[in-house]
């Protein structure tokens, strides 16, 4: 007797039980699996994106807005910050590294960012096309930006102004590539690179206006540089040691604010976590209801086919090997489930990535897997087994004489 192949047959003689009961496991197993998918890809991107950034400093404002325009680019800064401020930070003794971001200007939402060279060496970046900057005006694209705006080396494009597509366009002043990112997985995929020159020099153009002759643009782009401010600054300190004074000194010595990443993204991903949990709550709810409907269909599945388990036994089945093929129902059962779980799980987790990316977002891959993935066909075999103890019990203890006695009396 070929017990995979009959229990096979078994599980599908009752098309409609097996498809709810395949439905409720997949529903559970997925909503357990996407939960895992996506926190571990978001921790990854995170920790991808604040890889060697021990402070941010920006304008007084709230450290999270800061945290999130700054280093991720998903929210819009509190306000600018003086350069001369900045630059004097940068020779605190202290400090290791600061690196200037001047934000205010987009293509098709696509934030460009005036920074230094520095920027793409911190990431690790490296050129696929053409080279960095090497003058106000030129610019680099992200592989994301690229892929989606469709520029090449040479072309020339205007900036709108704002964080967002829809503002007014910078027509007087456009930037021509110079170079194209490799894909690197972090947050300078979404990102339009520049000098911080370039920035200035357009919002110089922006603010002199059509009425003013060369002398008054003069004055005013003298009266620009000597107040010259940069949106925010990412630092690496040159001990961990600083991490106990340095943001308490920028808070109450300066105009600025300094906020740490590891405690805004900690704050942040318990705030997620709730969400996280309820998900998590909900798939053991559909779990539970899962393994009760398995549990139900298997003890009837029992009582229908005592005719058929009586000829077993006479043909001579074991009673281990009779009781084995209402397990390996209820295995069908959990590796189907299983596999569709997991197929959902993937298949929602690359949604919410494509749509993520589409937003300028955090860059999440739904088909990659994640270690704790691994729990999951566990989780369904378990769920299979406690389902189906029972009926196997019951199938393995049947007396065969007794069963026919009534089946012939009946």
């Amino acid at each position: 007797m070929n017990v995979f192949s009959l229990s096979w047959r078994y599980l599908w003689s009752r098309p409609l039980a097996t498809t709810l009961n395949l439905v409720l496991l997949s529903l559970g197993l997925a909503s357990m699996a996407f939960v895992i998918i996506l926190q571990h890809q978001a921790e990854r991107a995170f920790e991808r994106d604040l890889a060697g950034i021990d402070v941010v400093v920006g304008a007084k404002g709230s450290p999270m807005q800061l945290i999130l325009s700054g280093v991720f680019h998903i929210d819009v800064p509190p306000g600018n910050i003086p350069l001369a401020e900045a630059k004097r930070l940068a020779q605190h003794p202290q400090v290791a590294q600061l690196i200037p971001l001047s934000l205010g200007d987009n293509l098709q939402g696509f934030r460009i960012v005036g920074t230094t060279p520095a920027y793409v060496a911190h990431y690790g970046a490296k050129l696929v096309q053409g080279a960095l900057w090497g003058a106000p005006m030129q610019a680099v694209l992200g592989a994301q930006v690229a892929r989606h705006t469709g520029l090449k080396l040479g072309q020339a494009f205007e900036g709108a102004h704002g964080l967002g597509a829809g503002g007014a366009v910078h027509d007087a002043t456009p930037y021509v590539v110079t170079g194209v990112l490799a894909p690197c997985g972090c947050v300078l995929d979404r990102l339009i690179l520049t000098a911080t020159e370039s920035v200035w020099q357009v919002h110089d153009d922006m603010h002199a206006g059509e009425g003013m002759d060369e002398a008054e643009k003069a004055e005013l782009a003298e009266a620009l540089a000597a107040d010259r401010e940069i949106t925010l600054a990412l630092l690496r300190y040159k001990t961990p040691l600083a991490a106990a004074s340095f943001p308490r000194f920028v808070n109450q010595s300066t105009s600025m604010q300094a906020a740490a990443p590891a405690i805004e993204i900690t704050r942040l991903l318990h705030m997620v976590g709730v969400g996280t949990q309820a998900l998590r709550v909900l798939a053991v709810v559909l779990l539970a209801v899962a393994g009760l409907s398995v549990f139900i269909a298997l003890w009837n599945a029992v009582r229908e086919r005592r005719d058929d388990l009586a000829m077993l036994r006479m043909l001579g089945a074991p009673p281990q090997k009779v009781a084995l093929l209402l397990l390996l129902e209820a295995l069908w059962l959990a590796a189907l489930a299983c596999a569709g779980g997991l197929l959902a799980a993937h298949g929602l987790a690359a949604l919410i990535g494509q749509w993520l990316m589409d937003s300028q977002s955090l860059s999440i891959s739904g088909w990659q897997w994640v270690p704790a993935e691994g729990w999951v066909p566990v989780l369904a075999l378990g769920v299979a087994v406690v389902a189906a103890c029972l009926p196997v019990a019951s199938v393995y203890r049947i007396d065969v004489t007794q069963l026919l006695n009534s089946r012939s009396h009946s």
